[in-house]
């Protein structure tokens, strides 16, 4: 599963505010946007991991190209979401992409790969039941630099179609 934060920004903190939420497939016309947050994300959470004279050079171009090719031509094996912290979209993304899963591959697990420093998603994956299977030390990253990464596994992506006690308060993504 491949991810960019859509994200409200920390300032602007809206637990427990609903939202009305449609989840559309995403199409090469929002590879841009898609990209952007994307750069904006690694900026903020990936120092240290990546290279800094990447993440402050121009990265938007590089996710341009990576997100284009990727709705350009989706790979049947891979998903692309995205998410909103502290608003529970982030367990209904999470919910929404284990249906999409399951509808092409009913006996089919899941799994994604979490950056080591990315603590608050690892604590968002364990809470929803993913189990740290795997670690590796990944890249070298665009740009270069390696950083330790975990694999976090749902054998039975089922248990992801209904998570109770969804709150603002308990998003952790």
């Amino acid at each position: 599963m491949h991810g960019a934060n859509a994200r409200i920004d920390e300032e602007t903190n809206v637990p427990n505010q609903a939202f009305d939420v449609e989840y559309l497939d995403g199409s090469d016309r929002d590879a841009d946007s898609i990209a952007a947050l994307h750069a904006d994300s690694w900026r903020r959470h990936y120092r240290g991991a990546y290279l800094d004279t990447y993440l402050d050079g121009d990265v938007v171009a590089d996710r341009q190209e990576v997100w284009r090719s990727r709705l350009t031509q989706p790979r049947e094996s891979q998903l692309t979401v995205s998410d909103l912290k502290r608003t529970s979209i982030g367990s209904r993304l999470l919910s929404e992409t284990a249906r999409r899963l399951l509808r092409l591959r009913p006996e089919g697990s899941l799994h994604l790969w979490v950056l080591d420093q990315n603590t608050a998603a690892q604590a968002f994956y364990a809470a929803r039941g993913g189990s740290r299977v795997e670690t590796q030390l990944r890249g070298p990253f665009p740009g270069g630099g390696r950083a330790l990464g975990h694999r976090y596994n749902w054998t039975d992506p089922t248990g992801l179609l209904s998570i109770p006690g969804i709150t603002g308060d308990d998003e952790l993504s």
